[in-house]
């Protein structure tokens, strides 16, 4: 059965998805929706083969931004170094931030035979351009099944359901307020959240940018420089993830039951194989001890927590913001 993990960004559904990889059955797909353009992901009408291979090879202007300023991001895992054809730095096709890399040890070479696939494609909708891309890719790496996962998924879960009816979601949540703060120390995170809520920056000022400055060139002031460089409140993240929360909790209804389940990020470091045995149940794969064990061992302890580092307006701040979507995955146990 074909499937999606969907969370929130920093819920640990990384560690999900690279225990699935092992299982000999799994495509296990990283982060190939979440970075696409929004407006043309799940675009109605028909597009061509050219149209769909321009949508997945485009590349991600936050991450852009982030890479240019020399930050690392953990999830980007393209690898840079001799005989590579992109530098750090360079705007880097999106479906080589990610995924390709986590499938070959050539990405450039699988990257050239997927849009030679893509761009074969004929005129369609584009989920469907999206379903064969999937199953080409599982066949191409000799597995039966593919899950994809993206961080903030969950954000989209209604229009992922409605894209893809048929399909198995899996919702891997983790306590709020530690999300909020491990988003406040990714700047993938950090940038386009401090964005949308208008977050000050340490000097208590609103970073205003226009429609370029994601791409200008760096400089010591510039306000993309100035939002990587500080640490909001972390409250504005604590909204970012409740509104989240909320959105999946109003699409997970249209959900038949078969088709959704939840798990929490601390049961799958508490007690992996025994979470893992239920994952592979609900998306109806073959027990393998051997595999469970590899998965098991992935597990390298819990997180450090950060909720306990503030002081306590910022902490009851973040409780506050958080609550309502704590409040809505309560209610969904």
């Amino acid at each position: 059965m074909d499937g999606f993990i969907v969370g929130t960004g920093r819920c640990g559904s990384t560690l999900l998805s690279r225990m699935l990889s092992e299982h000999p059955q799994v495509l296990s797909l990283f982060e190939y929706l979440n970075g696409l353009d929004v407006a043309r992901r799940f675009a109605p009408g028909r597009f061509s083969g050219a149209e769909f291979a321009d949508l997945i090879s485009a590349e991600q202007p936050f991450v852009t931004a982030v890479l240019r300023r020399g930050y690392d991001v953990a999830e980007i895992v393209y690898p840079y170094g001799p005989g590579a054809r992109y530098r750090p730095g360079q705007p880097l096709p999106w479906v080589l931030v990610s995924m390709l890399p986590r499938l070959s040890d050539d990405p450039d070479s699988l990257f050239d035979e997927l849009m030679s696939f893509a761009t074969s494609l004929p005129r369609q909708p584009i989920v469907t351009h999206h379903r064969q891309l999937f199953r080409w890719l599982a066949r191409r790496m000799d597995r039966e099944f593919w899950i994809e996962r993206s961080g903030s998924s969950i954000d989209y879960l209604g229009a992922l359901h409605e894209q893809f009816p048929e399909a198995r979601f899996l919702h891997l949540h983790r306590d709020g307020c530690e999300v909020a703060l491990s988003m406040r120390e990714h700047h993938a995170y950090r940038l386009p959240i401090s964005l949308l809520y208008a977050a000050p920056t340490d000097d208590g000022q609103i970073p205003q940018l226009g429609p370029l400055d994601l791409l200008a060139e760096p400089s010591a002031h510039d306000p993309v420089s100035r939002i990587l460089e500080s640490r909001p409140p972390p409250y504005y993240f604590g909204r970012y993830w409740r509104d989240q929360i909320l959105r999946g909790a109003k699409a997970r209804s249209k959900v038949s039951a078969k088709n959704y389940t939840e798990v929490r990020f601390e049961d799958l470091i508490q007690r992996p194989s025994e979470v893992l045995a239920q994952v592979v149940e609900f998306f109806g794969l073959e027990r393998d001890p051997a595999w469970l064990e590899r998965a098991s061992n992935l597990v390298q302890g819990a997180p450090s927590r950060r909720f306990e580092t503030l002081g306590p307006t910022e902490a009851d701040a973040l409780l506050e913001a958080c609550s309502p979507g704590s409040g809505a995955l309560d209610g969904s146990r």
